[in-house]
């Protein structure tokens, strides 16, 4: 260890049991902090998890109702059209009539998948502990050394 480093053993006096060195401190607090960060992102890895399902699920709804809409349309839309025109009504209104319905089927379909796209959160424990985190490491500063831990680092005893 090179001269004047921070051990105990620098400023003439053996270390007391039990003592640890700020060099230990240091990478104790420093393995904490680590273990903390770590903690921090899998909290928002598990949360960020649960809204891409919620997406996917809105996404699927709505990948459902584009399917649904492009395919049945043209087959069912005749089939409709010519079925309401054999009860008296113009073939005219009659494909108004069925196009009419198919939009009013997609419309409903959209409104499902915006409703599941609208349950996707923030990960707001995430963003609570990491702000809480912050505001700790923020505010810490050194406490000042007392008399007697002063005493003791120069080797008096009080």
């Amino acid at each position: 260890m090179p001269a004047g480093a921070a051990d105990p053993s620098s400023i003439g006096r053996a270390p007391y049991e039990g003592e640890r060195s700020v060099g230990q401190l240091f990478a104790e607090a420093t393995a904490d902090l680590s273990a903390l960060v770590h903690d921090e992102i899998a909290l928002a890895k598990a949360e960020i998890r649960q809204d891409v399902k919620r997406g996917v699920s809105g996404g699927v709804s709505l990948a459902v109702a584009g399917v649904v809409a492009l395919a049945a349309v043209p087959m069912l839309s005749a089939a409709a059209a010519f079925g309401l025109h054999a009860l008296g009504i113009t073939l005219g209104w009659s494909f108004l009539i069925v196009a009419g319905v198919y939009l009013l089927l997609a419309v409903v379909l959209g409104l499902l998948a915006l409703r599941s796209f609208k349950k996707i959160e923030p990960p707001r424990r995430t963003i609570e502990g990491a702000q809480a985190t912050a505001d700790v490491l923020k505010n810490a500063r050194p406490r000042p050394a007392t008399q007697e831990e002063i005493d003791r680092g120069l080797g008096r005893r009080p």
